[in-house]
């Protein structure tokens, strides 16, 4: 049995870790109008995006085929090899997991609010405040806590499933 499940699990629980903790820091930063050495400067929101690993087992052009299947055929559409029922399988195109790629500040224009109270303030009495939209955060954050459980169940899953392997 292969622990590459486990592996899987744990990428997606790192990569979603780093999504919650980009998350917590647009929203503590959802006002902040100073740089942290104190010199004016509105904070950027920071995005996340992720990317998939993939196995390049072979280390050639010659696809991998799962044991048992014998019926397999060319096809020049999509310039693979294709099992029968249409089913391709290449191992160098199978998810291994997924990885952080990048984190990069966002392009969304600043808000502006009118509060000639605020000693960060110009002379029209505008603040400049950071990009960041917490409702978005907030549903960004729910949905990044999903896919962590999802990817803790998985890896529980897994185990009790080699468990109840061992037991036989």
């Amino acid at each position: 049995m292969s622990f590459s499940a486990f592996d899987i699990s744990g990428s997606g629980m790192y990569a979603q870790r780093t999504m919650m903790d980009n998350i917590a820091s647009n929203i503590a930063n959802v006002n902040t109008t100073r740089n942290p050495d104190g010199t004016p400067g509105v904070y950027i929101k920071k995005n996340v995006s992720f990317k998939a690993i993939y196995a390049d087992r072979l280390g050639s052009h010659a696809p991998a085929f799962p044991d048992g299947q014998h019926e397999v055929f060319f096809s020049p559409t999509n310039n693979t090899m294709m099992l029968k029922g249409g089913i391709s399988y290449d191992d160098r195109t199978i998810s291994q997991g997924v990885e952080v790629a990048e984190i990069t500040p966002a392009n969304d224009p600043y808000k502006t609010v009118y509060d000639p109270s605020n000693p960060e303030s110009d002379a029209d009495g505008f603040v400049t405040l950071p990009n960041i939209n917490v409702v978005e955060e907030m549903v960004n954050m729910v949905s990044a806590s999903r896919a962590y459980e999802a990817n803790v169940t998985t890896a529980e899953t897994t185990k009790g499933m080699i468990n109840a392997a061992l037991r036989i």
